[in-house]
């Protein structure tokens, strides 16, 4: 379901319909009893009476320091004084590559809502490709304020949250151990054999094996066990060097074809 917004830069306010630009295809596993299969129900029961509730008697509450709950209800959220509950608000532009990944969320496309807003949204798409810049900005989804990145795909706007910096985690000291120039050489030989993937031709294997296992558990049969990890080599130089073999091997079977990139 789309949601209306205004994406908002200098005075220029462009409405935009906004919506998910990703779907989940996972396979659901559901929790049953292990003795007769039966699904596992979870109930929202009140703590004080001890009652169910229903749906739509659930609300939100936050603890108070004097111990107390503060209910909010949708009415209460709804008028919650905060500009980009309906504004994506862009703070500035930084050059795309400056984004790190790792700071990546969710992406909703955002499309221009009615005739009006076409022409500044066009606008905006094109100045954005153009100049490899992207938008930085802040929009509330699903009742929380967020960082967002404004770029463009294909012609469209996505609008792509972001974690706030202080909620990404130090990754801690990196390894110091020296790496010698032949590694180096070896390594970056292999990269250049396997450069390029085309997304759209791998296979979801872990989908692939739940099915096989259900098809196995119902038909009471076992699998085999998977294969353990590999090891790291010993003699690194010897497995860049055969690895680098065999991507040669590999292109050569494929009729010297280049990968593609995404």
């Amino acid at each position: 379901m789309a949601t209306t917004m205004s994406v908002s830069f200098g005075l220029v306010s462009v409405p935009v319909l906004v919506s998910p630009a990703t779907e989940d295809h996972r396979v659901r596993l559901h929790e049953v009893h292990r003795a007769d299969a039966g699904r596992i129900r979870h109930r929202r029961v009140c703590a004080v009476d001890g009652q169910e509730v229903a749906y739509q008697d659930v609300a939100r509450g936050v603890e108070l320091p004097d111990g107390t709950t503060a209910v909010l209800d949708d009415a209460a959220l709804e008028r919650l004084p905060l500009p980009t509950k309906h504004v994506i608000e862009v703070l500035g532009f930084v050059a795309a590559d400056t984004v790190d990944p790792i700071s990546y969320q969710r992406a909703y496309y955002a499309r221009p809502a009615g005739a009006g807003a076409e022409r500044p949204y066009e606008v905006l798409v094109a100045a954005l490709a153009r100049t490899n810049l992207v938008g930085i900005a802040k929009v509330a989804i699903s009742s929380r304020e967020r960082l967002a990145v404004l770029r463009p795909r294909y012609g469209v706007l996505t609008v792509q949250t972001v974690f706030w910096p202080d909620e990404i985690r130090d990754p801690g000291p990196a390894p110091t151990r020296p790496v010698t120039d032949r590694e180096m050489e070896l390594a970056e030989m292999l990269l250049t054999h396997l450069q390029g993937i085309d997304p759209a031709a791998v296979r979801d294997e872990y989908a692939e094996a739940l099915g096989q296992l259900v098809a196995a558990v119902s038909e009471g049969r076992q699998l085999e066990a998977p294969a353990e990890p590999r090891e790291p080599p010993e003699d690194l130089r010897a497995v860049l060097e055969a690895s680098i073999r065999a991507a040669l091997r590999g292109a050569q079977a494929s009729g010297g074809r280049t990968r593609q990139h995404p």
